[in-house]
């Protein structure tokens, strides 16, 4: 991928453009050998990561701390009273009965899908809203179909595999956020894309690491954008955020443009999954509510 929309650019062209994305990378490769520093709006992960991993912390002590984030309870609520978790339409009340319904992988859902709501706004985003708003909405589908294909055409956990469809692509958001911190580079969302092209897999398993996922849903994100034959059956979740990728719209061409053999991957993808299209799109929507 060339950089033609820079040629009239003679302050930041050629030689001098490469090294400021180059700085980015390396700024971005320290920050996450070291000690992460996330936006402010981190902290709820990071507060309640311990808690989650804790086997011995009681479902009431998990609750506590999930109150003291209002925003995470209340998203918690509204989709523990959803459809797709409520389908007998007995609703709950209280924190700890949406916990127990919804399970701790839906907590850490809601407290990154705050985080990557808070990115979108974060100040100098302005520039790349094309950019976030279409990953955004990617991620929720590709959520909503990894849940509904684990449920639908394997024995997986299908919670497990909502928080890592959801997280799928938080690479790129986070390179997104960290260009709006260098001048030259927020101004340019192409020069960005193609970073994101090229990094966003690898800088994204990074952070993930950095914010205590669990191993097996990090794992699952790797190659997510690397075009193959689709698995049949579906065997692991790996395999669960290939194909919601897929069907999510994850060969969308500013990221896939360089692969080759697209429709023919894509068109089998369609013919062994399409038919639940109907039941991720009703998925969707009600996940748009809840973390929006």
């Amino acid at each position: 991928m060339t950089d033609n929309s820079f040629a009239n650019d003679p302050d930041k062209k050629g030689d001098a453009l490469k090294a400021q994305r180059f700085q980015m990378l390396e700024d971005i490769a320290k920050e996450l050998a070291g000690e992460v520093v996330f936006p402010t709006y981190f902290d709820a992960i990071l507060r309640l990561r311990k808690i989650l991993q804790d086997p011995d912390q009681s479902m009431a002590e998990i609750a506590a701390a999930v109150a003291i984030e209002p925003l995470i309870s209340a998203k918690l609520l509204h989709l523990a009273n959803s459809v797709a978790f409520n389908p007998d339409g007995r609703e709950v009340v209280d924190l700890k009965s949406a916990i127990m319904r919804l399970g701790l992988n839906a907590v850490r859902s809601a407290a990154l899908s705050i985080v990557m709501n808070q990115l979108l706004r974060a100040r100098g985003m302005a520039e790349y809203s094309v950019m976030t708003h279409g990953l955004w909405e990617h991620s929720i589908k590709t959520s909503a179909a990894a849940r509904v294909i684990a449920r639908s055409a394997s024995r997986l956990n299908a919670d497990e595999a909502m928080l890592a469809g959801l997280i799928h692509d938080l690479g790129a958001f986070y390179m997104l956020y960290r260009a709006t911190q260098y001048d030259e580079l927020r101004h340019r969302p192409e020069s960005i894309k193609y970073l994101i092209i090229q990094w966003h897999e690898s800088i994204g398993v990074s952070l993930l690491n950095a914010l205590g996922i669990p191993e097996e849903i990090v794992d699952s994100t790797i190659d997510h954008d690397r075009l193959r034959p689709p698995p049949s059956p579906i065997r692991n979740l790996r395999d669960v955020i290939y194909v919601a990728n897929m069907l999510a719209g994850g060969h969308f061409e500013w990221l896939m443009q360089e692969q080759d053999d697209a429709s023919g991957h894509l068109a089998a993808i369609e013919a062994m999954y399409g038919h639940l299209h109907p039941e991720i799109d009703a998925l969707t929507g009600e996940m748009r509510a809840a973390f929006t």
